[in-house]
């Protein structure tokens, strides 16, 4: 059976996942991040007739594209955040699950969507949450905190070496303006930061603001801590990151002696002709690992 039309979202490293991942017919397993249900389906594929996907995101518009995508496959789909994971299980009553996958990059859906404003490529609100029904926006954050609140956030999600500056430009304009948009933000990023190489100035703050409005790094610390709880003895999870500050976090967790065995040594990283075909996938790193008794 063919995806239909609508699903344009191309997962990344599908070979790879699989592979590493090995899901089997007549397991049980949990796609973390459901998306636009490309991994999704790579996953339920493998499990057959007789196995078990549960598709969990945050987002309703993408979690009903998966539904679509994986029509007539013995799906579930719930919407809640990854690190409501051990609560999505008990309220299905399942005691344990033979494998967890998490896609912590945004579907190509949201990002090229002006109105989410995850990017600043088009101009759209100042919004950037991934639930976009509570919370609060990129906006918010921009408006009401301090400088010095602004310029931690910059420097800790962002790594970006003229947080400083770049937080007092911030303060200094909204106090004749409020910030509405990512083109209007960006505008007075890239203007604090000078160009350095091919990427363009605003892409760390960006970045960390999206990580603070949707406690990326918080959530992904909660899912890790609870994948050994939910993953049975020889059963697998895999991560896929996108930035230094995911990647540490996953390379740590995976290494804890007496609890998981690296399947993966090093990120497994898309070939040329994946990056060709898909610019999403430079970024990518792929982390698997098995759970031990």
């Amino acid at each position: 059976m063919s995806p239909p039309d609508d699903a344009r979202h191309v997962p990344v490293l599908p070979a790879e996942v699989v592979a590493r991942l090995d899901p089997k017919s007549g397991e049980v397993w949990v796609d973390a991040t459901a998306g636009g249900g490309g991994h999704a389906r790579l996953i339920a594929e493998r499990l057959g007739e007789s196995g078990r996907l549960i598709a969990l995101d945050q987002d309703p518009g993408m979690l009903e594209k998966a539904r679509r995508r994986l029509d007539g496959l013995p799906a579930a789909f719930v919407r809640a955040n990854f690190d409501q994971l051990p609560e999505v299980l008990r309220n299905l009553g399942v005691e344990a699950v033979d494998g967890v996958f998490a896609d912590l990059g945004f579907a190509s859906d949201q990002v090229d969507d002006p109105a989410r404003g995850l990017s600043f490529r088009q101009d759209g609100p100042l919004d950037m949450r991934l639930d976009p029904t509570s919370g609060q926006t990129a906006a918010d954050l921009v408006n009401k905190l301090s400088e010095g609140a602004l310029a931690d956030i910059f420097y800790e999600y962002g790594e970006e070496r003229h947080s400083r500056r770049v937080a007092r430009r911030i303060a200094e304009r909204r106090q004749a303006k409020p910030f509405e948009t990512t083109a209007d933000l960006a505008d007075v990023v890239r203007r604090s930061v000078p160009r350095s190489g091919g990427i363009d100035p605003a892409t760390r703050v960006f970045q960390a603001l999206r990580v603070a409005v949707n406690d990326e790094l918080g959530s992904l610390d909660r899912l890790l801590a609870a994948l050994p709880k939910v993953v049975r003895p020889g059963g697998r999870a895999g991560v896929i990151s996108f930035h230094s500050l995911e990647d540490r976090r996953v390379k740590h967790a995976f290494r804890a002696a007496g609890v998981w065995e690296p399947v993966t040594r090093k990120p497994v990283e898309a070939g040329a002709d994946e990056q060709a075909r898909n610019p999403r996938s430079r970024s990518a790193k792929l982390r698997v690992a098995k759970r031990v008794s």
